[in-house]
Formats: structure tokens, C-alpha cells, sequence
């Protein structure tokens, strides 16, 4: 920083430039040196073009990690809710099939009901399971389901063991 003057007899305005002549008009900073239009100590570092580039250059790095990491979670917990999803769709088919099976007794929440195939290839729910018909059902067993009182059905094979 230098004074500079605006006229000659040795007149001079208070008019202090840097070094890439930008100018500060005006009396003597009154403050401290963090908030002073210019440098203000001569051991201070130059602050240069260069430099002030590098550091933002740094702060986009680093922000970029941040929100690069930030997003590969959001990615992954978007994967995981698809994955639900599609569970949740292949359930719900899976029981709007299940209800479209004829079932010669009224379905009742918490009854098991065992689905059977006929060689023509229709199926049908009973009461009776295979160990019911002697070991030698009628038709192919394909399974037994519970009807819960969501009107959904499970698998006997998932309940767990405080069901019935």
C-alpha cells in the first residue's frame, strides 16, 4: 500500500492503492486489521489471485465430497424402498390371486386353508390337509395360507411359532 498524491506543492489527498492500483478513498482505516480495506502489516502475506482460485478450488472439492457422499446414501435408501415396493406388489398380487381361488366354506380371518390343483389345472382352497386325506390328497397340494384378518394371505411356512 502507498499514498498517492492528487496534485503537486506537496498537497496531498488521502488516496492509498495496492499493488493492482485499485484504490481506497478515504482517511486511515480505525478498526482492526480483519475488516481494513487493505492490508494493513507489512509481515502479513500477499493475498494473491492464485491462491484465493486454489482455495475455492479446495472448498468445491470438498463440498463435492460431501454432497457426492450425501447422495450415494439417498441412492441407496431409494434402492432399498424400490426393493420394498416391488415386495409389497408381488404380495398384493399374490393375494388378489389367492382371493379368486373358489373355497367351497366362507373364509374366515386366522383359518388355514390348504390350495389344491386339479389335473385340469384349476385350483381350489380346502380345510383339509394332506396328512387330513391319509397322505393321499385328491389333487397336487400347493401349499397351505393363513387369512389374516388384513385379508392378506400367508404362507403357513412363514408363520412364526407363537402362531396357530
Amino acid at each position: 500500500m502507498m499514498l498517492v498524491g492528487a496534485g503537486g506543492g506537496g498537497n496531498m489527498d488521502r488516496t492509498m492503492a495496492d499493488e493492482t492500483g485499485q484504490r481506497y478513498r478515504g482517511g486511515p482505516h480505525r478498526g482492526g486489521s480483519r475488516s481494513a480495506p487493505y492490508p494493513v502489516s507489512r509481515l502479513a502475506p500477499p493475498c494473491e489471485l492464485v491462491d484465493l482460485a486454489r482455495e475455492i478450488q479446495r472448498a468445491d472439492e470438498v463440498i463435492g465430497a460431501r454432497v457426492s457422499g450425501q447422495l450415494a446414501v439417498i441412492a441407496e435408501q431409494i434402492r432399498t424402498l424400490q426393493d420394498q415396493a416391488r415386495a409389497i406388489l408381488e404380495q398384493t398380487r399374490r393375494d388378489q390371486e389367492l382371493h379368486r381361488v373358489p373355497c367351497a366354506v366362507q373364509r374366515r380371518p386366522g383359518q388355514v386353508y390348504h390350495l389344491y390343483r386339479r389335473d385340469d389345472g384349476s385350483r381350489y382352497f380346502a380345510l383339509l390337509s394332506p396328512e387330513d386325506w391319509g397322505g393321499r390328497p385328491p389333487h397336487r397340494h400347493e401349499g397351505a395360507y393363513r387369512l389374516e384378518a388384513d385379508m392378506s394371505w400367508r404362507p403357513v411356512e412363514q408363520q412364526g411359532a407363537g402362531d396357530n
